[in-house]
């Protein structure tokens, strides 16, 4: 049976130095979800441990175990998975598409029979910073979001290598602020992004449009703004300007995540990370509103949810609870404060994810006795 304890790196001990102590999590913190409706299963995506844990889809961990076993994991230093955070089942071929973030700038794709440190099958260069996943599969297009510089970027699906997108979205009118989630409703036409609010002016040339370097931005412009739901036609492209945007007080945003849309429904739910809800607006929404209804509450068991799945076919909401290494399943209209259908748990109950994800620096603070770690 494969482990859920994965990791390919070489401790301090066995490069020659052994630490003191070590502060770490062990187990599995799941960033995004996905679900494989034709062969029952649940992708979670671990950025913890850079791998992939695939369940059969009605796994329910007991409260007397520990964890429950994954069927399998995809992971280890051949997959160029790091920071993984983007995540994509395709519905025909079941092929997986990871998005990595922050330190490997490669989009990296296994088919579905692919288990344990292996190989990518298909890999396509992307810009820093790639946060975000959606296809059109009617277009066979692949967009990606771009957290810093922001941006949209759209590629031919089955693109690999170095090949160029077929259009770029990106500019001061977007109001892309720290683009995250992205989520298409081909019906209507749209496209969904949420933003977590951190902006910046772009450079502009003669004519006001956007520059095209990766760090053209206005020194001196940036800002924190309220986060935000962007909508733009789904074949936007350049400088454009939102059909729509949903922001302010009212709409309870605290770093939207991952977002999906339930197309019959006609609802956007958004992994609400910073407040610890999944928030559903009508997809009509509209400037400073209120959500449709917000699930929400410690009987949830939701904890800094990064990522959520819509699955239509057995009309169930799946949530990646990134601060208690669990995966909480609802019934799609669930809302308020209820306890799941089920759970997928990766450690004991209780247990916090430490959630220390590409630390940059430590410091030790004397008076209070603490240990500070930006990440």
């Amino acid at each position: 049976m494969p482990t859920l304890r994965f990791n390919s790196r070489p401790s301090s001990r066995e490069r020659g130095r052994p630490a003191l102590r070590t502060i770490k999590d062990t187990a599995p913190t799941y960033s995004a979800v996905a679900v494989d409706p034709i062969n029952d299963e649940i992708f979670l995506q671990d950025e913890n441990l850079f791998q992939i844990v695939v369940f059969d889809r009605n796994t329910d961990t007991p409260a007397t175990a520990a964890f429950s076993e994954p069927k399998r994991v995809i992971g280890g230093h051949h997959t160029k998975m790091e920071f993984n955070c983007g995540l994509y089942i395709d519905p025909s071929s079941g092929d997986v598409y990871s998005v990595n973030n922050d330190t490997i700038n490669t989009l990296v794709i296994f088919s579905r029979e692919k288990v344990g440190d292996v190989p990518t099958t298909r890999e396509l260069r992307t810009p820093h910073r790639t946060f975000g996943i959606a296809v059109d599969e009617d277009a066979e297009e692949l967009f990606l979001t771009v957290q810093h510089p922001p941006e949209i970027i759209v590629y031919h699906k089955y693109a690999s290598g170095r090949e160029r997108p077929i259009r770029t979205m990106r500019g001061n009118s977007t109001q892309l602020e720290d683009a995250h989630g992205i989520a298409l409703d081909p019906k209507n036409g749209w496209m969904f992004v949420s933003n977590y609010g951190n902006s910046a002016k772009y450079l502009e040339d003669s004519l006001g449009k956007p520059e095209v370097g990766d760090e053209d931005l206005k020194p001196g412009t940036g800002e924190y703004k309220d986060p935000s739901i962007t909508v733009y036609p789904i074949k936007a492209n350049g400088d454009q300007v939102p059909i729509r945007v949903i922001e302010g007080p009212k709409t309870q945003l605290n770093w939207p995540a991952h977002i999906h849309i339930d197309v019959d429904r006609g609802e956007l739910f958004v992994a609400n990370d910073g407040a610890n809800s999944i928030l559903v607006f009508d997809v009509w929404a509209n400037g400073n509103v209120e959500p449709k209804r917000v699930l929400k509450g410690p009987r949830t068991t939701i904890l800094n949810p990064t990522g959520v799945f819509v699955d239509t076919k057995n009309q169930e909401l799946v949530v990646a609870s990134m601060g208690n290494h669990s995966a909480p399943v609802f019934a799609i209209d669930a809302g308020g404060d209820v306890p799941p259908k089920r759970v997928i748990r990766s450690a004991p109950i209780g247990k916090m994810a430490l959630q220390i994800g590409n630390p940059g620096a430590v410091s030790y603070d004397t008076k209070r006795n603490e240990i500070l770690v930006p990440n």
